[in-house]
């Protein structure tokens, strides 16, 4: 069967540190030795006590950690995603 995606309108930001749009940040440490991806272009932020932390959003399957140029789709349903900017275009187009 192939399908195509119902049209939904959704709130597309990039992704900047300070706006409140991840919902946490993990030690980068941890990141590095619990997970099985690459973290190469993970945003990073330095807290005041030196530990290192990379925000995420969370989500029915886990959790998603925000990389270098990615944007924040929010659905009108409150569900969040994250979309990298290579293919943030490919897969919405903004409303005029």
């Amino acid at each position: 069967m192939r399908c195509k995606r119902v049209p939904l309108e959704a709130e597309v930001q990039k992704y900047e540190l300070g706006k409140g749009l991840e919902d946490g940040f993990e030690l980068l440490s941890d990141v590095i030795t619990k997970q099985w991806f690459v973290t190469a272009k993970l945003i990073q932020t330095t807290r005041e006590d030196g530990s290192i932390v990379c925000p995420y959003i969370s989500h029915r399957r886990g959790k998603t950690f925000i990389g270098e140029g990615d944007y924040i789709i929010l659905d009108d349903d409150g569900t969040k995603h994250v979309c990298g900017g290579d293919k943030i275009f490919q897969r919405y187009e903004e409303i005029k």
